[in-house]
């Protein structure tokens, strides 16, 4: 429950401090005091939505903290969990459970199994389809715990073999797109016959192509002046130093190193005189290795940024083809464990539907009675139940909670009906009968009188009595018969200080209770109001 609620920078509250009780705690008072901003104060730090509009003028940033005593919690520290929420006018909002910092969705999941906010228009769990099959089965309690828990441990083994079989590719489509792919990529590969390092070769050739008259001109210069200068002029000094040589060692070794370089060069000019003749290129030659270029560079935008990664590449695509092509015996034992497993499965959810359809009805003339007493005497609450085409972690029903208001109408799903004042007591009867299953801690009810009056307003504040016996009720009020119930009862006003507005709150003594009670079922404090408020008290 909320032990504490301290809110700060919310419209016209400046910096409110609220200790709730056990128990129906009522909240009263002036129309635009602020009551409706404490509840909703209470939905932000659920991890409702937020306007950056309900900052208080001239502030910079709103905050919300609540003291929450959930000793069966396993995030509490003592018994407490004490949640926050900041919010700036730029935008940015942090939320944090004891300290540590969490998402608006985690905080919204966390805070969903404490407090339920029902205000004239919504709720977060019983309006929820979702939630619908966990309240019928909580309700049927220990009788279906077991049938669920085997099927359960079933479910899970279902899961990990159809997902085994997908990784295996156990589905026959996906099986069979999978190997066409690989097949094509295999093929693609083997078919461009790559070679380590060919592509280094082309692009050597291809920059000589490219430069090919260049080449040409400057090969054909060097290999002239080789030929007619160089080897000529070479010639002709091994022929001068052949006639001195035997004058002395000098001369023969100076020979014999000018007759090496002779031959050096000799071969040097055969090389060039054939580089020459390589500087002509036929045009197909060199479309040839320009597409086979282009080939290298699609492959490795697809397969890998080399030719030795290409080729790995294929060597893993030629194992998977190989493992898909032999897979089937293991994924034929894989589909017999599984239908084993489905009909195991099958045989447990006709079980639990069976149960459901008997509690549902049982259920349903519960609820019934408290809408009878609720003074909804024409309604017709009911327990959807059908069938899912596939297994999911409850089995295969599909429950959904229907309401039918009026005589000769048809049912219709709850979170369908648009009568405030029906939804309000729909909600009642409900949570009434749930009462002792419903794990939620706190439930908070914004003006649950709202299109309602008389004997149904009678009705509902005994109901809000009841659900109080095992669960905290915060609820704003503009009935009299709903405030007399209230075990603890807060006034809400407001004041004006220096052109700012302040709400404040201040839980009465019984008698601020009567004068309370009084002055809204009279709209003054006379002493026959007071004496009527005091027949409500102790009806009470």
């Amino acid at each position: 429950m909320i032990t504490t609620l301290h809110i700060k920078n919310i419209g016209i509250i400046d910096d409110l401090t609220i200790d709730f009780n056990e128990g129906l705690n009522i909240l009263t008072g002036e129309t635009g005091a602020g009551k409706t901003l404490i509840i909703g104060s209470i939905g932000i730090i659920a991890g409702g939505r937020f306007s950056k509009e309900i900052i208080r003028k001239g502030e910079e940033f709103s905050y919300i903290e609540a003291n929450i005593y959930c000793p069966e919690n396993e995030l509490a520290v003592d018994g407490n969990i004490i949640v926050s929420r900041e919010i700036h006018a730029n935008g940015r909002n942090s939320c944090k459970i004891n300290g540590r910092l969490v998402t608006v969705a985690e905080l919204k999941e966390i805070m969903s199994q404490i407090i339920d906010m029902h205000g004239q228009h919504d709720s977060q769990l019983l309006l929820n389809p979702a939630e619908h099959i966990s309240y019928l089965d909580n309700f049927i309690g220990e009788g279906l715990n077991a049938q669920k828990e085997k099927y359960q441990a079933l479910y899970e083994k279902y899961l990990q073999i159809k997902q085994n079989l997908k990784s295996n590719y156990g589905d026959e489509q996906e099986k069979a797109r999978k190997l066409d792919l690989l097949t094509y990529q295999f093929n693609e590969i083997e078919m461009a016959k790559l070679k380590i390092g060919e592509e280094e070769d082309l692009l050597e050739q291809s920059k000589k192509m490219h430069n090919s008259e260049k080449l040409k001109q400057s090969i054909g210069i060097i290999d002239a002046e080789l030929n007619e200068n160089v080897i000529s002029g070479i010639s002709n000094c091994i022929k001068s130093f052949e006639k001195i040589e035997d004058c002395g060692n000098d001369y023969k070794e100076k020979l014999a190193s000018l007759k090496s370089i002779y031959y050096d060069i000799q071969e040097m000019a055969r090389d060039i005189s054939y580089m020459s003749s390589e500087t002509d290129f036929d045009e197909s030659m060199q479309n040839e290795i320009e597409n086979r270029i282009d080939l290298i560079y699609s492959l490795k935008r697809k397969y890998g940024n080399s030719i030795e990664s290409i080729l790995n590449y294929k060597a893993n695509v030629q194992e998977e083809i190989n493992k898909i092509q032999n897979i089937e015996n293991i994924n034929e034992n894989l589909r017999k464990n599984l239908k084993q497993i489905e009909e195991q499965m099958l045989e447990i959810c006709k079980e639990m539907n069976k149960q459901r359809v008997e509690q549902a009805k049982i259920l349903s003339n519960k609820i019934n009675k408290e809408l009878n007493l609720l003074e909804m005497q024409n309604a017709k609450f009911s327990v959807n139940i059908q069938t899912n085409e596939s297994f999911n972690e409850n089995g295969l029903d599909k429950i959904e909670f229907f309401i039918c208001t009026n005589i000769g109408e048809e049912a219709k799903p709850l979170i369908k009906i648009a009568s405030g004042g029906e939804m309000s007591r729909i909600m009642l009867a409900i949570k009434t009968v749930l009462a002792s299953v419903d794990k939620v801690s706190t439930l908070v009810f914004d003006e649950i009188d709202t299109g309602i009056s008389g004997m149904a307003s009678k009705a509902v504040g005994e109901k809000l009595k009841q659900i109080s016996k095992t669960q905290q009720v915060l609820c704003i009020t503009h009935s009299a018969s709903i405030a007399a119930k209230g075990d603890y009862n807060y006034y809400i006003s407001k004041k004006v200080e220096q052109g700012k507005t302040f709400t404040n709150i201040q839980m009465l003594s019984e008698e601020k209770v009567i004068e309370e009670i009084a002055r809204i079922s009279s709209g003054n404090i006379t002493t026959i109001a007071k004496e009527h408020a005091k027949e409500l008290r102790k009806a009470g």
